[in-house]
């Protein structure tokens, strides 16, 4: 059917306004849109959203859980001062700042003062009468003079030492228990598996960023590394630990390794910067497991030190001594390359009663091959005061073993 052209004008007039009116509509319903999810205001400034997230997940509740109970642990030593003008001079001529007699001035004892040596990381693990106690790493109190724990809410208190170990490197020391408000407690660490997750918390580079805390995973358990003199750099024993890749950098050590149960399954000890050889090395970092660590502290409150069998003797390791030395002076077979020998023994120790005489080469304890001093204490320690071993070693080329009955140190 033919339309007029009149109404031809009014069916495309009404489609205009229904196509505009659509338009209009849906461009204010996407701006609207739009302004809510990306929470912009209509001339373009963008704010913050309204919308608040809680968190339960497991790390946060751990962290919570522990946070309160780990400190800052400051280490005070003394340095010496010296007032004296002569002392900013160099000695170009012998002792410049010498009185004549041989003495020097502007230099005592009464002008030594304390000055912060280092800082570590330690967790509050019990109270008991007004005292709290705390685990951390022997390094970190090592040397020092005074000692003052930051607690997590900033409260500064002095603490003392009730014990150390410089074996297994830890050390308990004591404070006002008024103050504290928060213990952790001590977790299984045969129970963590490679792949869990873990918690470090402490202090890393000073209390500037205490109760920083860092996430990773268990790496390996019952690793076993050489434990090493401070000064002489020298292997003195082995110890089994944790290995993590947390990471725990300088002022760390002595804080809590935490599961996701907020137990302490770890004190972490040391981190491994790089290899002998020079290559970076990140994601390494070693913890001493709960469960020794709770056998050392206990000890360590009990009696203020860890007894431990000794056998009298003073050794080097066999590999120090040139090979034509071993054949001359020790006269050992061409097949024995590994060992400790002996360089002296004290009188009315273990090893004196034993027939252990200089120069006597040590190869094994209870049938088990020792190849160094490391691993001479490390089996030696497993062993308990009254043990009864049995000692291998070569004397003028001869192999012999004899019995002896574990004492402590005259």
């Amino acid at each position: 059917m033919k339309q007029s052209s009149k109404e031809l004008w009014k069916i495309a007039l009404v489609a205009v306004v229904a196509a505009l009116i659509g338009t209009g509509i849906g461009y204010w319903g996407f701006s609207q849109f739009g302004a809510t999810n990306a929470n912009t205001t209509s001339n373009g400034t963008t704010q913050t959203s309204n919308m608040t997230v809680k968190s339960n997940n497991q790390t946060t509740n751990a962290f919570n859980k522990v946070k309160g109970s780990v400190v800052s642990v400051i280490n005070y030593q003394k340095v010496q001062q010296d007032d004296s003008l002569s002392s900013l001079f160099g000695s170009l001529y012998g002792n410049g700042n010498s009185n004549g007699n041989g003495s020097q001035n502007g230099s005592n004892s009464s002008k030594d003062k304390l000055k912060e040596s280092s800082e570590g990381s330690g967790v509050i693990y019990k109270k008991q009468g007004n005292l709290a106690y705390l685990a951390t790493n022997n390094h970190v109190v090592s040397g020092s003079q005074k000692l003052e724990v930051i607690l997590s809410d900033g409260t500064k208190v002095k603490a003392k030492k009730v014990g150390t170990d410089k074996v297994t490197d830890l050390a308990v020391l004591s404070i006002d228990g008024s103050k504290v408000k928060s213990t952790a407690s001590f977790g299984n660490s045969d129970a963590v598996q490679p792949g869990e997750s873990v918690l470090a918390i402490g202090s890393p580079l000073g209390s500037q960023y205490a109760t920083s805390v860092t996430s990773g995973i268990i790496s390996a358990k019952n690793r076993t590394i050489d434990t090493t003199d401070e000064k002489t750099g020298q292997a003195t024993g082995q110890a089994t630990v944790l290995q993590t890749d947390t990471a725990i950098n300088p002022g760390n050590s002595g804080g809590p390794l935490i599961n996701l149960a907020g137990q302490v399954v770890g004190i972490n000890s040391m981190k491994l910067a790089s290899s002998t050889d020079g290559t970076s090395v990140e994601g390494m970092g070693f913890a001493i497991p709960s469960n020794e660590v709770v056998k050392i502290i206990n000890q360590l409150v009990e009696k203020g030190k860890v007894e431990r069998p000794q056998l009298g003797i003073k050794v080097i390791d066999l590999d120090q001594v040139q090979q034509s030395q071993q054949s001359s002076i020790l006269k050992l077979p061409s097949d024995v390359t590994e060992g400790v020998i002996v360089g002296s023994v004290n009188k009315n120790s273990v090893a004196e009663k034993a027939g252990l005489k200089k120069y006597d080469v040590i190869s094994a304890l209870d049938g088990k091959k020792v190849k160094n001093i490391a691993e001479l204490h490390t089996k030696l320690y497993s062993h308990a005061l009254g043990d009864t071993v049995k000692l291998q070693f070569y004397r003028e080329g001869k192999q012999q073993t004899v019995e002896l009955k574990l004492a402590r140190a005259n």
